[in-house]
């Protein structure tokens, strides 16, 4: 089972799509876009916000995706990453993120191996898992 999640900044987990795990990542795009539950707030100064792919990601059809939904793509290889720390003293990847949230969500050991039968229930579970998540993020109570 495959899952495409998308995070803001601090690694609250805001969409998520599932799907076999045979298919390519960048399939799973337009479910994971369209999966946002709570409407972006205006970014102010008009600018698109950023969206942050992998190589697994780096084809047009992902680039006219996220310009429909309002994002600059930004897209590089590991490679290029690596040479990009190399050269800079403060760079960070921006990938790390989505990165920390599936560790946050493979923690929860239900999920991290599919027992259900109906992919409905699974999403579910997730749904519950990316709550949890959310939840600890925001520090309310402590």
């Amino acid at each position: 089972m495959k899952r495409s999640l998308l995070t803001e900044g601090g690694g609250v987990p805001i969409g998520l799509a599932i799907d076999g795990a045979n298919r390519n990542d960048f399939k799973l795009v337009r479910a994971t876009l369209a999966s946002i539950p709570v409407e972006r707030p205006d970014s102010g100064g008009g600018a698109p916000q950023g969206l942050c792919l992998d190589k697994g990601y780096d084809y047009d059809e992902v680039r006219e995706l996220a310009v429909a939904f309002g994002y600059t793509a930004h897209i590089r290889s590991r490679g290029e990453e690596a040479q990009a720390l190399k050269r800079q003293i403060r760079f960070h990847a921006r990938r790390w993120v989505v990165e920390r949230t599936h560790s946050w969500l493979n923690r929860f050991r239900r999920i991290l191996i599919r027992w259900e039968k109906k992919a409905a229930n699974y999403l579910a579970l997730l749904h519950l898992a990316c709550a949890i998540i959310t939840y600890r993020r925001a520090g309310v109570l402590g």
